[in-house]
């Protein structure tokens, strides 16, 4: 079945084909001369138990192991020799693959990116040298102070959902996994229904789903194993469900040696992928309050106050649930003056509308990131993998800056009176 989606802006039209196998491809010409292919699997390491947390992230460096078909290191040496580039990254919600590739390689190395991914060997000996790098990043990541904050707020952020784990797993876990496990797992969770394959570039439509749906066809539907916790899988019908916002102030603080200036960061639990329709005015106070130099907390908190040496804002959208999180460097003498002045810049949110201007230049830093983001095969692929495969429809991918654009003073400070509390949210403070 495919349907191409008339009804968006002429910048963007791809076109929208489904498998019986149940895989989806969304496949779009451009006039650019490369092609890229991104393969996105919506499995991440929330779908992982505790005793196998960090299993997506391990197996995502697995798939380049070789498969029945291509030794190890062959993939990369093709993919190297024609000039294309390759990559893949693990999220919480979703593991993602691609390969970008002259035109006229397409055909030939896109089936095999396709073989890497969905039929691995995941041998023995390749698993245990591989499972020391990974222990490496994992001891690289609690090196970076960045990573530490981030990961303690997040644990802070969430009591139950799987989102307040690290996605590289903790070293005690991953030092106990086993290749079958990993075998398991990738049988259980890489299954055409959970893969979303995105080719853009410059090839007729045709040709470019012709050579995906080919790569494909070599693939085996496999049956979902009905795993449980005591095998440590987490089994698919294990419904998590947000969790309620904070009625207090959860207040965490660490000292943390390696630190030249204390760290503060407060979160606030929001909507997720889920309910799109309640992140897009988050993103616009995330702006408003800590986007470029004119946004309100660079302003006071920096530049007038010289409070902090920087500040950051970002509303961050997971799948089940999100987080609106804000962080800080300043003085240890600061730490209280900053998270005063921040809870009272939320207040003012819920009390005061904001100003028509401040609204439109956050509408204009949106809709320029759009149209930059738009630029290149690749981006384009990451942008309708992402929502084709986190919330299984288009339309939010083309229509971002529309949803932003028809926010307005009143729609904002219903979003900040509804998720944004000035006397209920996580923080976590790490002075050195």
């Amino acid at each position: 079945m495919t349907s191409t989606l008339f009804k968006f802006p002429r910048i963007n039209a791809p076109t929208l084909h489904q498998m019986p196998n149940g895989l989806t491809i969304v496949a779009e010409q451009m006039p650019i001369e490369a092609v890229n292919l991104s393969l996105w699997i919506k499995v991440g390491s929330a779908v992982e138990s505790d005793a196998i947390n960090g299993m997506a992230h391990f197996l995502e460096h697995m798939i380049f192991k070789g498969t029945e078909r291509l030794a190890s290191g062959e993939f990369e040496r093709r993919i190297e020799e024609r000039g294309a580039v390759t990559n893949a990254a693990t999220s919480q919600d979703y593991t993602h693959y691609y390969i970008t590739t002259a035109p006229k390689d397409f055909a030939e190395l896109a089936p095999l990116q396709i073989d890497v991914v969905f039929n691995p060997s995941i041998p023995d000996d390749a698993f245990e040298r591989e499972r020391l790098v990974v222990l490496e990043e994992i001891k690289r990541s609690e090196d970076n102070p960045r990573r530490r904050t981030f990961r303690r707020a997040m644990e802070t952020a969430f009591a139950q959902l799987p989102y307040r784990r690290a996605v590289l797993g903790p070293e005690e876990v991953i030092s106990q996994l086993k290749p079958q496990q990993m075998r398991d797992f990738h049988a259980t969770w890489y299954q055409p229904q959970s893969i979303t394959a995105v080719a853009v570039g410059n090839l007729p439509v045709e040709e470019l789903i012709a050579t995906v749906a080919e790569g494909f066809s070599h693939t085996q539907q496999r049956q979902m194993l009905p795993f449980d916790f005591a095998q440590g899988q987490r089994t698919q019908d294990s419904a998590l469900s947000p969790e309620p916002a904070f009625t207090e102030i959860v207040r965490r603080e660490f000292v943390d040696e390696s630190l030249q200036q204390a760290r503060i960061v407060m979160v606030w639990r929001v909507p997720g992928l889920g309910q799109l329709d309640d992140i897009y005015g988050l993103d616009v106070l995330a702006g408003i309050l800590g986007h470029g130099r004119t946004s309100r907390f660079v302003r006071d908190l920096r530049e007038e106050r010289g409070l902090v040496s920087s500040i950051a804002v970002s509303n961050m959208s997971n799948l089940l649930q999100g987080t609106f999180y804000i962080s800080a460097k300043c003085a240890v003498e600061n730490l209280q003056a900053v998270e005063e002045a921040i809870s009272q810049h939320i207040r003012i949110l819920q009390t005061e509308l904001i100003s028509e201007k401040e609204i439109a230049r956050v509408r204009r830093r949106v809709a320029n990131r759009f149209i930059f983001g738009n630029e290149t095969p690749s981006d384009r692929a990451g942008l309708y993998g992402y929502y084709q495969s986190m919330v299984g429809d288009l339309e939010p991918a083309f229509n971002y800056p529309n949803h932003i654009q028809s926010q307005d003073a009143a729609d904002l400070m219903q979003a900040a009176k509804e998720y944004l509390s000035p006397d209920a949210y996580g923080v976590v403070v790490l002075k050195p």
